[in-house]
């Protein structure tokens, strides 16, 4: 879609991954490696012959074991810098490889002579999680923030519905045209996406409060079967982890009460 951009994506297909995780590289000559994905030598070949010794940087959206693990391999065989954040807390999903020789603030910015990028801090999906917004070519890198084809998942304690969906709306104040995010494909029409997604989160969260005022006092697999009427029973795992985020935003917004594990409309 542009031509100082270049999508390789790793072989790691699954539910949480889609056909699996996109790693970027940016520029011609000075070239910087976004989310090297999996530690899966196929992928990790790829990388390194693609970049023909000219990679000077690794950046990494956030450090969940789909998107991070391969860049302590890569440094180390090209001798170049990670740059990235660690959870303020801890996660499952954590890659505990990734130390970061240089911490990514928001605002930051990496600047070359054919590009630059601006670090914009967006958790939610991740305490850690950065998108990557490469100014000249008015296109967002968005990690697991935004992904093409479904819903991001968020996982408490680490991952929160009120982060998310502010971090969201920090989005639009960037000039924006496309979105490269970190599974699927390219998407254009970032506003409106960023639209409807914050629009099906809060009617999911509408949904949480109709059915407890309908049924009254519930246990979250109970609410899960409700709220989550419309997902295939196999992904309820997956659902109940955003949909415990659901209730401790709505349990932060006095909404929601919750007395031993049973929860219940304010």
């Amino acid at each position: 879609m542009n031509e100082l951009i270049e999508k390789i994506t790793a072989p790691n297909g699954g539910v949480f991954t889609g056909n699996g995780t996109n790693t970027y590289l940016l520029g011609k000559e000075d070239l910087t490696l976004i989310d090297p994905g999996p530690k899966n030598d196929e992928h990790i070949d790829e990388i390194i012959q693609f970049g023909d010794g000219k990679i000077k940087r690794i950046l990494v959206t956030h450090t969940h074991k789909d998107h991070s693990p391969a860049a302590l391999p890569i440094s180390k065989i090209l001798d170049v810098p990670m740059h990235g954040r660690l959870v303020d807390g801890e996660s499952e999903w954590e890659d505990e490889t990734f130390v970061p020789d240089k911490v990514l603030n928001h605002g930051d910015l990496i600047e070359t002579n054919e590009y630059s990028i601006e670090v914009v801090h967006t958790p939610g999906h991740a305490s850690n999680h950065l998108c990557f917004y490469l100014k000249e070519q008015k296109c967002l890198l968005t990690g697991d923030h935004i992904m093409d084809g479904s819903t991001v998942v968020i996982a408490p304690p680490d991952g929160k519905m009120r982060d998310y969906l502010e971090s969201l709306e920090l989005l639009k104040n960037y000039d924006v045209e496309y979105f490269a995010p970190g599974h699927g494909n390219f998407m254009d029409n970032p506003e409106k996406t960023i639209d409807s997604i914050t629009r099906h989160r809060l009617a999911r969260e509408a949904k949480v409060l109709r059915n407890l005022e309908k049924h009254g006092s519930q246990k979250i697999d109970d609410l899960l079967k409700h709220v989550y009427s419309d997902v295939p029973e196999v992904l309820f795992p997956i659902a109940k982890m955003s949909l415990l985020a659901h209730l401790i935003k709505l349990i932060e917004d006095k909404k929601v009460n919750c007395e031993e594990d049973i929860y219940s409309s304010s």
